[in-house]
């Protein structure tokens, strides 16, 4: 049996320090998480941040923090060798995965494009998560490897998938079907590229996995976090989401998704975003 674990990037604030938390609380699976910069710090945050609500007592020992910046190909690489290192392809297989850079500078009309702006949302947002694929994708499970070592490795009500999950966070308004408002051309054109890349890994993974793996791309809605700060005052309170309610909505979406619904964009209510 192959022995799953979790990677999330990144996982220092916002949305992924949440999801971290959470996981580490209510799975008994081993976690890689990644940081930019002092991931001894980071993991001291997530392991007190779990405990805040955590029955059983659990030291942080399933938890390894590692430096990564998707805008530096050699760091992800070498963040994929540790964690080859830590759970050798021969025995482990990557179970969850949540890729979750983001960046965004809007944009309202064309003169106000930055050009330097809008090439960074296209390198964090669309080119991080594909290096993100290059290196970690050959960790998840091929045709043959045994999963059934998944079960029991649930707690405190998340189902962990039977099949293995590639998560990318998106956007709605990446989805060009439903741009009604324009604006924000760069972040928009970055999610859209998004949902373009998820689609292309998805049908890898059906070839090399062989119903063992899948991609999806996530809608989170309008989360209170420091991304988001600038336009709280625009969404109604009751679609202004908590980390953790936002964290629990998009861990129900995985539990509920199966290999036949890769490749899509779906948003925390469960619904396709259309392409």
């Amino acid at each position: 049996m192959s022995k799953p674990w979790i990677f999330i990037s990144p996982s220092s604030r916002g949305i992924g320090h949440a999801l971290t938390a959470h996981l580490l609380r209510t799975t008994s699976l081993p976690i890689l998480a990644t940081a930019r910069s002092d991931p001894a710090g980071v993991k001291e945050s997530l392991v007190s941040a779990s405990a805040n609500n955590r029955t059983s007592k659990d030291d942080g020992s399933r938890l390894h923090v590692t430096h990564l910046d998707v805008t530096d190909e050699s760091s992800v690489e070498a963040a994929a060798a540790k964690a080859a290192e830590l759970f050798p392809p021969s025995t482990h297989h990557l179970h969850l995965a949540f890729a979750l850079p983001g960046i965004l500078h809007p944009e309202k009309q064309p003169r106000r494009i930055d050009y330097d702006d809008a090439l960074e949302t296209l390198r964090v947002n669309t080119l991080g998560p594909l290096m993100l694929m290059k290196w970690f994708g050959d960790l998840l499970p091929r045709k043959g490897t045994d999963l059934s070592d998944v079960r029991g490795a649930e707690a405190a009500g998340f189902r962990v998938p039977a099949h293995a999950t590639w998560l990318t966070n998106s956007a709605r308004v990446g989805s060009t079907a439903d741009n009604r408002l324009g604006g924000w051309y760069s972040y928009r054109a970055s999610k859209a590229g998004v949902n373009s890349i998820t689609k292309s890994f998805d049908l890898h993974l059906r070839m090399r996995g062989a119903g063992n793996a899948m991609a999806m791309a996530y809608h989170p809605g309008t989360v209170k976090t420091g991304f988001s700060q600038e336009f709280w005052g625009n969404v109604a309170e009751d679609k202004l989401f908590s980390p953790e309610f936002a964290v629990r909505k998009m861990l129900e979406v995985v539990a509920s998704r199966t290999v036949q619904d890769g490749g899509r964009c779906w948003d925390w209510k469960g619904e396709e975003v259309p392409p």
